[in-house]
């Protein structure tokens, strides 16, 4: 491929208008050849009917040949029923009568023949109905004309095709330099694949975006909320190393280390809900309900079970940490849980946790918005533990939902899918 082909092939622009270009050269080169293959088979279409013109002519004018009024005379009229300049011209050459101008380039000749001896010949040019001879300067400037306006035709037609791939391939480009705000344009204007394609490029740039902001917002909080037990740790170990560890020391390192492991589980859950990497299998409800129960420290009659079904299709390790979630947000902010309750709903299994404490305050909905604090949330926090339960909650194709409770208190919880 040499430079001219790299050229060409570096746009697509410009190969469809390269392509536009050849295919009009070689439609005009086959129909070129074409017609002058048909003009040269004799004896079919207007080659024949040519000739039967020159036969006819050269009869009538033998006929006459040696009257030359009478001969003149049908030349004029032949001049005049069909509008040409006309002579006539003996065997060698030499002029005997003429209509009009003299022929230089005769669109039309009949030999004169008697007996089959040339008498002369007839020309038939059409100098009276042009002012400016059509020579080759004339035919190369219509030539030109021609190339020219399709040239033009098609580089507006290659460059209508390809303008919605190039604003498409700069917006990708743009996300590739970590430009995730580009959006596309196309797509309410191009009603074909290619607007299919700047939608799916526009849901991809948003998703990705809204990702790494989510992702970004979770590290950081999480970054946060380790620094304040490894601080602890570090406390308790100096202490340890000037006092002397005891049972105390030991049970203290404990708690913070569980504190640690509920955050990197948090992180954990959190990412296997942003990518659906969800490992969905049937769960017993009763079991699933009971073990959140017991790793809460709560008594069993805390479980107030009031479904009929026995199992749920969920990802296991996800529920835990949605009802962990839920228990420890009682926990924190409202002075533990009264129950966790179990019951049906057409369609759906509900697990709630009542609580006594201050109630929600504000648009409940928002007690799942994450990194948000101060009373909205019901108490100091940043709020990951029920942004997480409702991110778990529709991964499942399910709902969170919070309300306050007649007499006090609220209720927190998560509608899943029964079947």
């Amino acid at each position: 491929m040499g430079p001219a082909g790299r050229y060409i092939r570096k746009s697509l622009k410009r190969r469809i208008f390269w392509w536009f270009v050849a295919t009009i050269f070689v439609t005009v080169t086959a129909v070129g050849v074409t017609m002058a293959f048909l003009g040269h088979l004799g004896g079919t279409g207007w080659w024949r009917d040519y000739e039967r013109v020159q036969r006819y002519v050269g009869s009538e004018l033998a006929e006459s040949w040696d009257d030359p009024a009478r001969r003149d005379r049908k030349l004029l009229e032949a001049a005049q029923a069909f509008d040409v300049d006309v002579e006539l011209r003996a065997a060698d050459g030499a002029l005997l009568s003429a209509t009009g101008e003299p022929c230089e380039r005769p669109a039309f000749r009949a030999p004169v023949t008697r007996g089959g001896l040339l008498l002369g010949e007839a020309r038939a040019c059409f100098n009276h109905r042009r002012s400016v001879p059509w020579g080759p300067a004339r035919t190369a400037m219509v030539l030109f004309i021609a190339a020219g306006v399709l040239s033009a035709a098609s580089g507006r037609i290659a460059r209508r095709l390809a303008r919605p791939l190039d604003e498409l391939t700069e917006v990708v480009k743009r996300i590739g330099r970590g430009d995730y705000s580009a959006r596309s344009q196309l797509g309410c204007h191009e009603p074909d694949e290619i607007g299919v394609v700047s939608e799916a490029v526009n849901d991809m740039a948003a998703k990705i975006e809204k990702q790494l902001s989510d992702q970004k917002e979770l590290l950081a909080a999480v970054s946060h909320e380790l620094r304040t037990p490894l601080a602890r740790v570090r406390i308790i170990s100096e202490l340890g190393r000037d006092n002397g560890p005891g049972p105390k020391t030991w049970d203290d390192i404990d708690r913070e280390v569980v504190e640690m492991d509920a955050l990197v589980g948090e992180l954990l859950a959190s990412s296997r809900v942003q990518f659906e990497a969800l490992n969905l299998r049937d769960v017993d409800v009763r079991d699933a309900a009971s073990r959140a129960i017991e790793r809460a420290g709560l008594a069993t009659d805390k479980l107030l079970l009031e479904t009929r079904a026995q199992t749920i299709k969920v990802d296991p390790t996800l529920l835990a940490r949605a009802l962990a979630n839920l228990l420890e947000n009682a926990r924190k902010h409202a002075g533990g849980a009264e129950r966790l309750s179990v019951r049906d709903e057409p369609g759906k299994i509900v697990f709630e946790v009542f609580d006594r404490g201050p109630g929600l305050n504000g648009d409940a909905g928002r007690v799942f918005e994450p990194f948000r604090e101060g009373s909205d949330t019901r108490g100091e926090g940043l709020g990951l533990g029920l942004a997480l339960v409702q991110r778990i909650a529709q991964a499942h194709r399910g709902e969170a939902f919070a309300h306050n409770r007649e007499g006090g208190g609220a209720v927190v919880g998560v509608r899943l899918p029964a079947a």
